[in-house]
């Protein structure tokens, strides 16, 4: 049986000689390296997407990958591809490390210097592990393997009263309204808002998965309340010391497990920096700053800019600024805001417009901002720059709920959007419109001259037989009875009464007009009758 092998290695050297040494193993297939955690679980993800076959049967960790610490990175993949089996080389021999390791779901350790014979064995014992665990599996595959997870997007404040927490819970309705699924993490430990501004009283929070070393879909489900909206919610916790319990550790671990369940998951991190929060900006896959267009909040941007790139959490250039409350009259502008943090600044600026906000603040209600709105459609729109946001989709499949009630407001549009929207798509329709109810009318029209040629047919039948009862005219009774109730528009109607031994026979052939009464095209339709001959005296 061929062994398919994926090494991640982050050192190149490292992968060198690993490279090396796996393509001396006897029916092994080694794949080239990855070099960091988010590419091994990318890969991974996109080739369990197309089927289970396509997964490598041995995923070696090397102990240098990152940015994910190497057993954290084993126990996110056991959990999210329970039927490869990962092996760890380290070089650290202790027991500690042996049993973290195998508490992590790792299927045996190799380690360094490397040997073949040790890498041999390892490699084997994890690829017949493999494939009994896909025979067991067998059809409930498709459940198990939902694609690359979820997008992860970190909201911090520059500094307090940015507006950092208004923006995250406007992110998460966007995303949720446009039919995907989303959790709302509030890393704010100390003083978390998330649940004041949508008006949740729930016991559970984030610090009670701090003592939890395997937080699985069941567990998780505890602590996250469900809320009418849609939104998925994991608060911070009401006492605010309790925060101290929510280690980096914790924050990767939920933070991968919120991932593997959701399409969107929106971290409010607060504008205190604090280990969690770091491990989840780092974690990211956007890491929004918002600011203010004032020189104090710009100041404190460019510290925690800076003091992201020295903790190598995040490089400047791999921010996104979002620039709060902004007006055409300040002097600080996202230009300037750019050009002195070194970050990329957002397109969509979000307008100084605190009245429209203070109702549904006061009342703990922000998902009752009107759509109309100004800041609302603000970081909505932004919400459709950073690709939160789906297009309506048709037919069945995935995870997509029924439209919210809000979905009508959706996103990627400025002011006036939605009725711009609207009259570009009856102008669209009107066309199709016009040749349906053109069509239908003119199959009135064709119906409306059958029924007058039968009822003009069945006139001059009755009347030619009584004209010819007593020797009369019977084509001028005939013409006569035909055209009395004949409306002006189907004059040129033919009219013929012939006997036919004891029956009299009208035909009848009127003309069907196009579109509007008298407007002849030669198109026509036939009325026929008959009546019995009366014998004469």
């Amino acid at each position: 049986m061929t062994i398919r092998i994926l090494p991640a290695v982050g050192d190149i050297d490292s992968a060198s000689a690993l490279t090396t040494l796996l393509g001396q193993l006897a029916d092994a297939e080694p794949a080239p390296p990855v070099p960091d955690s988010t590419a091994l679980l990318d890969t991974l993800a996109r080739l369990a997407a197309d089927s289970l076959d396509e997964l490598p049967e041995v995923v070696l960790v090397h102990e240098r990958i990152g940015p994910v610490p190497a057993l954290d990175l084993v126990r996110d993949l056991v959990l999210r591809f329970p039927a490869v089996g990962v092996v760890l080389v380290t070089s650290d021999t202790s027991t500690g490390v042996l049993t973290a390791a195998m508490d992590s779901g790792a299927r045996g350790i190799v380690n360094l210097p490397l040997s073949y014979d040790a890498l041999a064995e390892r490699v084997q014992a994890a690829a017949a592990w493999s494939t009994g665990m896909r025979r067991h599996l067998g059809s409930s595959t498709p459940e198990l393997y939902t694609g690359p997870g979820g997008t992860v997007v970190t909201v911090s404040g520059a500094k307090g009263g940015v507006g950092a927490t208004v923006a995250a819970v406007q992110l998460a309705l966007a995303a949720c309204a446009s039919g995907r699924t989303v959790a709302l993490l509030d890393l704010d430990l100390q003083s978390g808002d998330v649940a004041s501004y949508l008006d949740v009283q729930f016991r559970r929070s984030v610090a009670d998965l701090a003592g939890i070393t395997d937080i699985n879909p069941r567990v998780l489900q505890e602590a996250v309340f469900a809320h009418d909206t849609g939104l998925s919610l994991l608060l911070a916790p009401a006492e605010g010391e309790r925060g101290e319990e929510v280690t980096d550790r914790v924050a990767r671990h939920v933070l991968a497990t919120l991932r593997s369940r959701h399409d969107v998951v929106i971290v409010d991190c607060g504008s205190q920096m604090t280990a969690a929060t770091a491990a989840a900006v780092e974690m990211a896959d956007q890491a929004l700053l918002l600011v203010t267009p004032d020189v104090v909040a710009i100041r404190a941007a460019k510290r925690m800019v800076r003091l992201w790139d020295r903790l190598q959490i995040r490089k400047a250039e791999e921010t996104l600024t979002v620039v709060n409350r902004h007006s055409r009259g300040t002097e600080i502008q996202p230009s300037l805001v750019e050009k002195v943090t070194g970050t990329k600044v957002a397109r969509n600026a979000v307008p100084a417009a605190f009245k429209e906000l203070q109702s549904v603040v006061d009342a703990g209600r922000l998902q009752d901002l009107d759509a109309r709105s100004s800041v609302k459609q603000a970081l909505w729109s932004l919400a459709g720059e950073l690709e939160l946001v789906t297009p309506q989709e048709t037919g069945g499949g995935g995870r997509r709920r029924k439209p919210s009630s809000d979905r009508g407001a959706l996103v990627l549009r400025r002011k006036g959007g939605d009725r711009g929207s609207a009259t570009v798509e009856f102008a669209g329709m009107f066309p199709l419109l016009l040749i349906v109810m053109t069509i239908l009318w003119q199959a009135a029209l064709y119906g409306y001259t059958y029924s007058l040629a039968g009822n003009a047919a069945d006139e001059a039948a009755r009347a030619a037989t009584a004209a010819h009862a007593i020797d009369g005219d019977v084509p001028g009774a005939c013409q006569a009875a035909g055209t009395q109730h004949l409306p002006a528009a189907w004059s040129d109607t033919s009219i013929d009464c012939t006997a036919n031994g004891t029956v009299m026979k009208a035909e009848v052939e009127a003309p069907v007009p196009l579109f509007f009464p008298g407007f002849d095209t030669g198109w026509t339709v036939n009325g026929e009758a008959g009546a019995a001959l009366e014998k004469s005296p």
